[in-house]
């Protein structure tokens, strides 16, 4: 029984009248994906009230049989679903249904394509999928009373989704909610038993939560065959769906499409995972965990504080949401369930941070799902290029925090390469190795702020020359990332920009000889660059590094790259005072031209041209652009004279 009293009228935000119209237009094409979604919150509801239960036994308020119930009425048009789980306060219902994706809605729009695969894919990475109802409804009411709060607390709230919503104070006897909505024209085939019962078995058959409605009418005839029209007739309940946890049941008796299906449960997403892994663990540790890869990266994803995790169960009872426990932070993109013997079932999240079977179970399945992502990059090298341009750079974390897994993360890196030429990140570390030529020891890379600036790069012109095949990072975690890093496979990281290059295996003598020739020969030269950038610089010499440029600088090894100096300075942090070294290549024509300058101011110009333009090569800012256009004009002008 419902009464209203008390009833108000609210706004949504600015954005959410539009943000609802794209939202059913983008959706247009996949009406009966609204079912799903309304399912999978009941259900979500009903466990809730669970684990809520078993520290509070009242809740349950003389009824344990959690269900979710489905109906219709074809005259009035209306379609209603309802559970008995946590339900609402009145509170929680301005927050969670006048406020969609709360702070993300900005960003939401802002990605919009309208391309109506694409939006669909990005809204279920939102969250919003109760306002997939408006699809198919042009008004949608919502009757609830959260558990444990009397009658006369329940709430009513009933929008058309479109710039308002009203909410009002209403006697509810039982707890859970009711949701109501009123079909548009063109939709009665959702107040349709056979129908309905189709789509919660395609969609929602997985849910451990009974899906309830009631028998169709079997139609009874009389003496002379004549259907009884009028006839009462006392309709039972029946169960529509499994109502069987899908990670309980064996690998072999569930299809693509049920995984599929699940996934969609637990993540609320629109679109297929890009793999899975489900196993069954028995010995000292007993648990079962059902994994997912996501296809695209939620909106959130570089929100460290963002609500992450696995569900947890402990002997299939549900616990807890975004369990954030069992996976590090790096791979907190995936989704899935972990359900085990070997908790308590009053845990809570103050207790899963003391349980040393925590720490096993995250040991365990960090493997498990690094091993799956190794297996995907070995056995189909599309999808994961696919995974890797979604959440690459989230495993570039993993390194610095998760030392014990080290090697397996810098197997699943990927990188562009001056091997390929393409930016696509495509090359693995294995694959690197595989083309060292005999005596390379070292895996070479470069960081720079993007492609461009890498490939032509003024360091890696000797690498050219010599057919060494240089890594070229471009991401902003590079640096930072590869700050952490020595070695990989017994082979040592060498930052091509820092430090002296050891080439010498790949010289010939006839090379050696030649550059030591050109360093006496232009001792003279590296002093009076010296005393013009003595402010600039920590040494001046003759580079073993370059082939076509004039100069370059090169930092010391342990210096702070470039890339990381820009982000920390970016953020406000310090930094700490270091000077680059100038290294000449004594066959450039510029440079044999500085030599025999005899005019010192214009050989100064020159030389803080020559340093200015190796910075910007390098990707540096200048810190005084105008005097660097003033010099380089007052050149141009004597060259034009």
């Amino acid at each position: 029984m419902t009464t209203e009293t008390r009833t108000e009228t609210h706004g949504f935000q600015t954005e959410v009248k539009q943000l609802l119209h794209l939202m059913i237009h983008s959706l247009y094409s996949n009406k009966d994906i609204f079912l799903r979604e309304l399912i999978s919150n009941a259900s979500d509801a009903a466990e809730k009230l669970r684990f809520e239960a078993l520290s509070n036994g009242s809740l349950y308020e003389n009824d344990g049989d959690l269900k979710i119930s489905i109906s219709f009425d074809k005259e009035a048009k209306t379609l209603t679903i309802e559970d008995n789980g946590i339900g609402m306060s009145r509170d929680e219902v301005i927050e969670h249904l006048g406020t969609i994706a709360k702070s993300g809605t900005s960003q939401f729009l802002s990605q919009l394509t309208g391309d109506q695969s694409k939006d669909s894919q990005l809204i279920g990475q939102f969250g919003v999928g109760f306002y997939s109802s408006f699809i198919v409804a042009d008004q949608v009411e919502v009757f609830t009373r959260k558990a444990g709060l009397p009658a006369a607390e329940g709430v009513h709230w009933v929008s058309e989704g479109e710039g308002e919503f009203s909410i009002g104070d209403v006697e509810k006897e039982g707890r859970g909610t009711r949701i109501v909505l009123h079909l548009k024209e063109g939709e009665e085939s959702f107040a349709d038993g056979f129908a309905l019962r189709g789509l919660v078995r395609k969609y929602s058959d997985h849910i451990s939560i009974p899906v309830v409605m009631q028998k169709e009418a079997t139609p009874t005839f009389d003496e002379e065959g004549e259907e009884e029209k009028d006839k009462a007739v006392e309709l039972e309940d029946e169960t529509v769906n499994s109502a069987t946890a899908l990670w309980t049941r064996s690998k072999s008796d569930i299809t693509d499409e049920e995984y599929q299906e699940f996934y969609k449960h637990i993540s609320h997403d629109f679109g297929n995972p890009l793999t899975w892994a489900h196993n069954r663990v028995e010995g000292n540790m007993e648990y079962t965990s059902l994994l997912f890869v996501p296809e695209r990266a939620p909106y959130d994803l570089w929100n460290r504080e963002a609500p992450r995790g696995l569900k947890l169960y402990v002997q299939r009872v549900f616990i807890m949401d975004q369990a954030d426990e069992f996976l590090p932070l790096y791979l907190r993109f995936m989704k899935g369930v972990i359900d085990t013997k070997d908790l308590s079932l009053n845990v809570s999240r103050e207790i899963l941070q003391k349980d040393a079977n925590v720490d096993k179970l995250r040991s365990a399945l960090t493997k498990r799902v690094l091993d799956m992502l190794i297996k995907l990059g070995k056995n189909d090298p599309e999808k994961y290029a696919s995974f890797w341009k979604e959440f690459g750079q989230v495993l570039k974390e993993g390194p610095a925090e998760d030392y014990a897994n080290r090697e397996k993360i810098l197997k699943l890196m990927r990188f562009s390469s001056t091997h390929t030429g393409s930016e696509e990140q495509n090359v693995s570390l294995d694959d690197y190795i595989s083309r060292m030529p005999e005596g390379q020891d070292k895996i070479y890379f470069v960081v720079a702020d993007n492609y461009n600036t890498a490939k032509n790069s003024p360091h890696l012109e000797i690498f050219r020359k010599k057919g060494i095949e240089v890594l070229l990072m471009t991401d902003r975690i590079d640096d930072w990332m590869m700050s952490q890093l020595h070695n990989y496979d017994e082979k040592a990281f060498q930052d091509v920009t820092k430090g002296q290059l050891d080439l010498d295996d790949a010289q010939t003598e006839e090379e050696k000889k030649v550059q030591e020739e050109a360093a006496k020969e232009l001792s003279g030269l590296v002093e009076r660059l010296k005393a013009s950038l003595a402010d600039k610089v920590a040494d001046v010499r003759i580079t073993t590094r370059l082939t076509d440029s004039p100069a370059c600088l090169v930092l010391g090894e342990q210096d702070m790259g470039l890339q990381m100096r820009q982000i920390m300075e970016a953020a406000g942090q310090a930094v700490p005072d270091s000077k680059p070294t100038f290294e000449v290549n004594p066959e450039h024509p510029l440079i044999e031209k500085l030599d025999k300058e005899a005019d010192e101011d214009r050989f100064t110009d020159l030389a803080w041209v020559l340093f200015d333009q190796a910075g910007l090569a390098a990707g540096a800012q200048l810190d005084d652009p105008a005097t660097y256009v003033a010099r380089l004009n007052k050149l141009l002008l004597e060259l034009s004279a």
